[in-house]
């Protein structure tokens, strides 16, 4: 069970900010958020290491790493886990169900600040699989919770930041259901619109 506090983040909203240890390239290293100002964020919740789901999704978003950075955006994955339980478990090899070396830092939360600023600690003390996308002005633009036993889609999350961007970019614009990048948009205007609708 969760229980929601009375201050939800929401989309639309600033992301809280947080410093916290990380281990990168096999080492500890103190992370800011708000450092990553003017690029796009992905914030990728957590239950904890050691576990089955949790290393089929780090190791994903690890491998599409090349094209999420081409989208001038980063990754980091945050679970209540230790420093030192992050490391280990990147010392393991992918096929003992380890992570291996990863292309983005694993944050800590030891002591569950972050999970409870973002509202997903459950009363268990795990994160759910919230997964936030933080615009380059420190906005959140899109929210996913799943709950503990199923993982999140590597591809969906590339859509939707890539259609998070082109509205951005082009604002007199939506992007329908399904949109993928070179595909008909929709101008957000009543009459301007039906040249969308009247082409299904």
């Amino acid at each position: 069970m969760m229980s929601l506090n009375n201050n939800s983040i929401r989309v639309g909203s600033h992301a809280p900010d947080f410093t916290a240890t990380a281990v990168y390239e096999q080492e500890f290293k103190e992370i800011k958020l708000s450092s990553y100002l003017g690029k796009y964020v992905i914030l990728l919740f957590y239950p904890l290491d050691f576990t089955f789901v949790c290393p089929t999704e780090i190791t994903a978003f690890s491998d599409v790493y090349n094209e999420i950075q081409a989208l001038n955006a980063e990754i980091l994955a945050i679970s209540v886990d230790s420093e030192y339980c992050h490391l280990a478990w990147m010392q393991m090899d992918r096929e003992i169900g380890g992570v291996g070396e990863l292309r983005y830092p694993l944050v800590s939360d030891l002591n569950k600040y972050i999970s409870s600023s973002y509202n997903i600690l459950t009363d268990e003390g795990k994160a759910l699989r919230g997964l936030f996308i933080i615009d380059p002005n420190g906005v959140i633009q899109h929210c996913l919770i799943n709950n503990l036993d199923v993982g999140r889609s590597v591809d969906e999350t590339i859509r939707v930041l890539q259609a998070i961007q082109y509205v951005q970019k082009n604002p007199d614009e939506v992007c329908p259901a399904n949109w993928h990048p070179g595909q008909a948009t929709i101008i957000s205007n009543p009459i301007k619109s039906k040249d969308y609708f009247s082409s299904l």
